[in-house]
C-alpha cells in the first residue's frame, strides 16, 4: 500500500511528507525571507526580480503550459531552449512532469485522478500535492509520446536539477552582481524571493483558479475565470475559457482582458519565432457562451412562480364556468383558461369596473387588445391566476407577446374538447 493510502499518524507523518517539493516551496522561501530582513533592496535588483519574475513566469505559461502541454502553437528552436530554461527556473518539475501532470487534470478535472483537485480543498490544489506525496498510480493515465520525442523536452528532463539550479538562482545572482554589484541582492530578491512569488502565482491556477470567479461557459466542472487571478499568473485566470477550449493559444479573448502571455505569443509570431497558433472559432465560443447562460436562464426560470402548469388544469364545461361566475366566483376567461381575478380585481390600477363585467365571459379579445393591449407583466400576473381550461369546442390560443431582439417564443393553436 502506497504511504498516501495509509492513515497519517505520530509515527508515519514524515513519510508523508515529499521533503524534496519542501524544501523548495517552503524551506528556501523562509530562509530567504530572513536573510532578506539584512539585505538592502537596491532599485536596480528590483526591477531586475520583477523582471525576471514576469521571464520564468512566461517560460511556465507560454512554455510549460500553452507551448508543451496544448501545443496551442509551434515555436522556433531557439524560442523553445529559452523558454525551457526560464521554464526551469520557476523550479515546478520538469516538462515532461509538469505536462504529463497537467493533462491529467484537463482529462480527468475534478475527480480522483486528478493530480490536484480542487475537489480535495483548496489548501490541497494550491500546494497540498506538492509537498504531500502521491501515488502515482493513482493519476489518470494520458498520451505524452510527443514529449517523450522532444528531444529539448527530454535535455530539460535529464537534467533538470541543473537547469533549475542555474536559472533559479545562479543566473540572476550573477546578472545583479556582474552588472551593478550586488551578487547577494540578487540572490535573496531575484532569486529566491522572486521564485517563491512565481511558484505561489502558478499554484493560484489549481486553486483560486477554480473556486473564484464566473462560469461563462460551463460549469459542469469547478473552473472559473476572474480578473484577479489573470494578474498574478500572466493570463491564466480565465480558467472556465481554457477548460472549455484548451488548445487555444488565449486564455482572454476580450480585448480589455489582461493576457500577456497571448499577447507575447502573437508578437513571436510577428518576428517568425511562433506560428500555427491555434485559435476556436468565434461562433464556437458564443455557442458555449449561449449555452451556459440558457443554462442559468432556466434555473432561474424554476424559481419563479409561473402559475399551475395548464395541462395540471382541470376541464371545465362552458355552462359549469358561466353558472360559477354566476353564482359569484369571479372567474374571467382568456385564451381558452379560465382565471380567478376575486383578488386582484381591487388592486387593478384602472379597470376594476371593466374586469368586473367581464366576469363569466370570454374576454381574450379585450385583454388582448380589444380594449388595451396588455404587457408583459400582465400576461405573467394572470398566468398565476389559472384555475381550469374550458372545454366544448372553444378555440384555444397561447398567447403571443411580441419578442426581445433574441429571444425566441412559440405559439401553440388547438382545440380542447
Amino acid at each position: 500500500m502506497h504511504i498516501s493510502e495509509q492513515p497519517v499518524t505520530f509515527s508515519n507523518w514524515y513519510r508523508h511528507i515529499d521533503w524534496v517539493n519542501v524544501v523548495f516551496v517552503a524551506v528556501i522561501p523562509f530562509f530567504g525571507l530572513i536573510a532578506a530582513l539584512s539585505t538592502p533592496l537596491v532599485w536596480k535588483t528590483g526591477i531586475w526580480a520583477l523582471v525576471y519574475y514576469f521571464l520564468t513566469g512566461l517560460g511556465i505559461t507560454a512554455g510549460y503550459h500553452r507551448l508543451w502541454s496544448h501545443t496551442s502553437y509551434v515555436a522556433a528552436l531557439p524560442l523553445q531552449l529559452v523558454l525551457a530554461l526560464l521554464g526551469g527556473g520557476a523550479i515546478q518539475g520538469s516538462i515532461r512532469w509538469w505536462s504529463r501532470n497537467h493533462r491529467a487534470h484537463h482529462r480527468y478535472t475534478d475527480t480522483p485522478k486528478d493530480p490536484y483537485s480542487v475537489q480535495k480543498g483548496i489548501l490541497y490544489s494550491h500546494m497540498g500535492w506538492m509537498v504531500l506525496k502521491q501515488d502515482p498510480k493513482s493519476i489518470g493515465r494520458v498520451d505524452i509520446s510527443d514529449l517523450n520525442n522532444d528531444p529539448i523536452v527530454m535535455f530539460q528532463h535529464r537534467h533538470f536539477v541543473s537547469v533549475a539550479l542555474s536559472m533559479a538562482f545562479l543566473f540572476p545572482c550573477l546578472v545583479s552582481g556582474l552588472f551593478w554589484g550586488d551578487y547577494r541582492g540578487g540572490l535573496i530578491y531575484a532569486g529566491i524571493l522572486r521564485l517563491f512569488v512565481v511558484q505561489q502565482a502558478t499554484f493560484c491556477v489549481n486553486s483560486l483558479a477554480h473556486w473564484l470567479g464566473d462560469q461563462p461557459f460551463d460549469d459542469r466542472n469547478s473552473p472559473r475565470d476572474h480578473v484577479l487571478t489573470a494578474l498574478v499568473t500572466l493570463g491564466e485566470g480565465y480558467h472556465n475559457f481554457h477548460h472549455e477550449f484548451p488548445a487555444d493559444y488565449r486564455n482572454a479573448i476580450e480585448w480589455h482582458q489582461y493576457d500577456p502571455t497571448k499577447w507575447c505569443i502573437w508578437m513571436w509570431k510577428q518576428v517568425g519565432l511562433a506560428w500555427d497558433l491555434k485559435t476556436c472559432r468565434r461562433s464556437v465560443i458564443e455557442k458555449g457562451r449561449v449555452q451556459q447562460m440558457q443554462k442559468m436562464l432556466d434555473r432561474k426560470r424554476k424559481t419563479l412562480d409561473w402559475g399551475r402548469p395548464i395541462e395540471d388544469l382541470p376541464l371545465v364545461e362552458w355552462e359549469e364556468f358561466t353558472r360559477r361566475a354566476g353564482e359569484g366566483e369571479k372567474l374571467v376567461a382568456v385564451g381558452g383558461v379560465i382565471h380567478d381575478v376575486t383578488e386582484f380585481i381591487k388592486d387593478h390600477p384602472g379597470g376594476k369596473s371593466l374586469i368586473a363585467g367581464a366576469v363569466g365571459k370570454d374576454a381574450t379579445g379585450m385583454f388582448n387588445g380589444g380594449i388595451y393591449m396588455h404587457s408583459n407583466a400582465a400576461h405573467n400576473l394572470l398566468g398565476t391566476m389559472r384555475v381550469g381550461v374550458l372545454r366544448g369546442g372553444v378555440e384555444v390560443e397561447s398567447w403571443k407577446r411580441r419578442p426581445v431582439k433574441g429571444e425566441v417564443i412559440s405559439s401553440t393553436l388547438s382545440y380542447v374538447g
